[in-house]
């Protein structure tokens, strides 16, 4: 099979693999819509360390090929969506409440990580039963895509702030991942929202998924504005969604004393992310510093294609490049150069 690769560092390109053969609990999907995300830019660039021959991508929605012989819930041709993070959920960490750190620190991050990824003509799904939903009729496949990483990603960061119903929050970065996060905080009953953002299409459509006050980075310095908002209180919650770590000290800057900071950020560059003292209140201010890695697992995609099913939110806002899987190389040096306005490409495989 043909599939899209890290060959090292900096490197990329396609390659001839065999096709992978399920094991008892498992499944082959054959995938037919993918989306690009800018983690695999952070991987190609070491982030996570060297990888040689991996096939790269986690976002995708497929048709079954293939099923072992252990799997009760699916069957060839059923069309099925894969969440990002495909937990071991026997693991010691599931029992425990942490299924995305199954095997340590990130261990349920599989795609493109400890095994290939779903750029290929194939694709491996570890627990079908456990990591595997069934993508009702009326849903397309690109809205189906967005439950794999960036609804589940963006509406954790919202649930993980527990803003109180009418509490203001505040959303530091509108890519991807922050404009779900806005969207997530919403529906969550926040009564406030402030996003950050300097390009105008994102502002624009932070707007549509419930930002009510937009600050645009390069003309005004955020904190001062959530601080005249909020007359020195500050938010409720903050949702670091850039993996920066001036957006992080503004986050712990903006929230109040008692709220909470939820990161989806990747910290993929660095070596520290820094708390500032004083506004920690010399570590005794009771700020809670929530992280998260996109939760997986078949009932929390099933969640989110019911939001999809009856019209709660609409992630394909966020789609605003289209590429045949034999152009996903294109599809990825836009991402990475983020030229064009490009917020998420969206790859098709037939």
């Amino acid at each position: 099979m043909r599939a899209f690769v890290m060959n090292g560092v900096g490197e990329t390109g396609f390659a001839e693999k065999d096709r992978p053969e399920p094991g008892p609990l498992d499944a082959i999907i054959r995938p037919t819509t993918g989306l690009v995300c800018t983690s695999d830019v952070h991987t190609v660039h070491g982030a996570i360390g060297e990888r040689e021959n991996l096939t790269l991508g986690h976002e995708v929605v497929g048709v079954v090929g293939e099923v072992g012989a252990e799997v009760e819930d699916f069957e060839p041709d059923d069309r099925v969506v894969v969440g990002a993070i495909t937990p071991d959920w026997g693991s010691a960490a599931a029992q425990d409440g942490h299924p995305s750190q199954s095997h340590g620190p990130l261990g349920g991050w599989k795609f493109a990580n400890e095994k290939d990824g779903v750029f290929a003509e194939y694709v491996h799904v570890n627990q079908a039963d456990w990591n595997l939903a069934h993508v009702p009729d009326a849903i397309s496949d690109e809205a189906a895509a967005y439950t794999t990483d960036m609804m589940s990603t963006g509406f954790v960061a919202a649930e993980n702030a527990a803003v109180p119903v009418g509490g203001d929050v505040a959303v530091f970065a509108q890519g991807p991942v922050g404009l779900m996060a806005t969207a997530g905080a919403r529906l969550q009953g926040a009564g406030r929202i402030f996003a950050v953002e300097t390009d105008p299409k994102r502002q624009e459509i932070a707007r549509q998924y419930g930002a009510d006050v937009v600050i645009d980075f390069e003309d005004e310095d955020p904190l001062a504005v959530i601080m005249d908002h909020t007359k020195g209180v500050g938010v409720d919650a903050a949702i670091e969604a850039l993996g920066g770590a001036e957006t992080f000290k503004q986050c712990v800057e903006a929230v109040k004393p008692g709220g909470t900071v939820s990161n989806v950020g990747y910290h993929g560059h660095g070596d520290d992310v820094p708390i500032p003292r004083e506004e920690w209140g010399v570590g005794m201010a009771e700020k809670e510093i929530v992280t998260a890695l996109c939760p997986g697992g078949r009932l929390r995609l099933r969640r989110l294609l019911r939001l999809l099913e009856h019209d709660r939110v609409d992630p394909t806002h966020l789609t605003t490049h289209e590429f045949a899987f034999e152009e996903v190389d294109r599809a990825f040096d836009l991402m990475e150069s983020k030229d064009d306005g490009v917020i998420k490409p969206l790859v098709t495989f037939e």
